[in-house]
């Protein structure tokens, strides 16, 4: 069995705070067959200089102007030559240096479509501090009605799926990548394993979440996700979807 090659994908803007510690939790990675392609939104800052300081460790570098982090997903989609995909935020960074070994082994053991895992919020400024713990849990069918979603930058997936199933919609600004794997998991039923480990750890402070306007705001583009989809959602969907990542604050 030849080994599948694994393509990460980082949308970057203006990330020079952050973005040293995402690529070097790539780079470190003991996994040997990666593919790193970065999409950067024409940075203003040094984020660009720092990139390019890995030298050959980043497969794929792009600069230019671009329509928001969904269309630089599609773009790094487009550009992937691998057999499954992974995307890391610019502020995000992987929990340890086999995390791909480790999703890897997931994919070959158990043939599945896609593989997901936990996730730590860490501190802005002291990532070794856990603030709330994102823990999956394994997926069961329906499991979206009940207001459950895996954490995006742990979701890797073949990306045969995304030329079947499509890429990310560009009528969401917040929820495209609950849309995706909505899409993914729930609609067309992709085949799906949990892995019950800490993949990346998240600075926290995400745009969704940071005031009730815009929890209202992403309340309505979970809605539109399951319209665009022609899915009906039960009664407490919405409402069981934000009451369940307050019990993030409480596992420890």
């Amino acid at each position: 069995m030849s080994e599948l090659r694994v393509s990460i994908i980082t949308v970057s803007f203006n990330a020079e705070k952050t973005i040293r510690d995402t690529i070097q939790s790539v780079v470190s990675q003991n996994y040997p067959q990666i593919e790193y392609v970065i999409i950067d939104g024409a940075s203003k800052d040094n984020t660009i200089s720092i990139i390019k300081s890995f030298g050959n460790a980043i497969t794929r570098l792009v600069s230019e102007p671009d329509n928001g982090i969904y269309d630089g997903m599609n773009k790094g989609i487009d550009l992937a030559s691998g057999d499954i995909i992974g995307i890391l935020n610019a502020d995000d960074f992987y929990s340890d240096t086999a995390v791909i070994s480790k999703v890897v082994d997931v994919f070959n053991s158990k043939n599945v479509d896609a593989v997901y895992g936990d996730l730590d919020y860490v501190d802005q400024h002291d990532t070794a501090r856990v603030v709330r713990k994102w823990k999956s849990g394994i997926y069961y069918k329906d499991a979206f009605l009940k207001g459950w979603m895996p954490p995006h930058p742990t979701f890797f997936v073949r990306k045969s799926c995304y030329e079947k199933y499509g890429r990310f919609t560009n009528k969401l600004k917040s929820a495209a990548d609950y849309e995706l794997m909505l899409r993914f998991i729930h609609k067309h039923q992709i085949n799906i394993a949990y892995l019950p480990q800490v993949l990346v750890k998240m600075r926290a402070g995400g745009k969704s979440n940071a005031s009730i306007k815009n929890r209202i705001k992403a309340n309505r583009e979970d809605k539109l996700a399951w319209k665009l989809n022609d899915l009906k959602p039960e009664l407490f969907t919405f409402i069981r979807k934000p009451i369940s990542k307050l019990t993030q604050f409480f596992k420890r």
